[in-house]
């Protein structure tokens, strides 16, 4: 059975998923590098697709914009579809001076404005982490391709158009990159038992006003695709 978001069959999706927030993304990721890609959800246009990498099952599906978002459809593959590892190819703003446009950073940790943890009912904190194991991974594979990707925190934000204006005040923090998804994933990674990381490619800079076209950030960012994918590669051997 599916769900009322996602009507993929059972065994629909492979141990992998990566998770851009746009299902145009999606449909590129799955059209330019996956093999036999069939596509196994469209429910409100959020393209689910499965294929294989280098004869490895790989899936790609959207988030669609937000922690709500990227929260029902993590939630509904790590409970519902036996999804193990979510990877988050997604797009970020620069709030280091240290981040050009198309850097390709990996969330260590991910610092919010949003109350998703209060769901769980922990008397305190919750510190949203990427599994240890991915994120060691993805920086090999990363290194073998001969990048050397920045690795922090990023800032999951609840507001896109921040009035108040203190974006800029978290990268005073060391905090690298702004978006709007990865502490909900690795929440809900956590909860589930199961793994997830977050691999950005910086589309704009906070800092210096720069920034990247919408149709150049749907197809141009093939090198944090091409990282994730040889993730998942590397995965197939490493079991939860």
């Amino acid at each position: 059975m599916g769900t009322p978001h996602n009507e993929a069959a059972q065994g629909a999706f492979a141990k992998t998923v990566l998770m851009p927030g746009d299902p145009l993304r999606a449909k590129f990721i799955a059209e330019t590098f996956l093999s036999g890609a069939a596509l196994v959800n469209n429910v409100r246009g959020i393209q689910g697709w499965t294929g294989t990498y280098r004869g490895t099952p790989v899936s790609v599906m959207a988030s669609g914009m937000g922690m709500p978002s990227i929260g029902i459809y993590s939630h509904e593959l790590f409970h519902v579809y036996g999804v193990d590892n979510i990877l988050r190819v997604g797009s970020a703003g620069g709030i280091s001076p240290k981040l050009r446009l198309r850097d390709v950073v990996m969330a260590q940790g991910a610092c919010t404005d949003s109350r998703y943890a209060h769901q769980f009912g922990l008397p305190g904190t919750f510190a949203p982490i990427a599994d240890f194991t991915l994120l060691e991974t993805a920086v090999a594979v990363a290194r073998r391709m001969g990048v050397e990707p920045p690795v922090g925190n990023l800032l999951s934000s609840d507001v896109f158009y921040n009035h108040a204006g203190t974006t800029l005040d978290w990268g005073n923090m060391g905090v690298l990159a702004v978006e709007m998804e990865t502490a909900a994933l690795y929440c809900n990674a956590a909860e589930a038992g199961k793994r997830a990381l977050s691999i950005c490619t910086i589309s704009d800079s906070l800092v210096t006003g720069e920034e990247l076209s919408p149709a150049e950030r749907q197809t141009s960012f093939t090198q944090m695709m091409e990282i994730a994918l040889g993730t998942a590669v590397e995965m197939e051997n490493k079991p939860l």
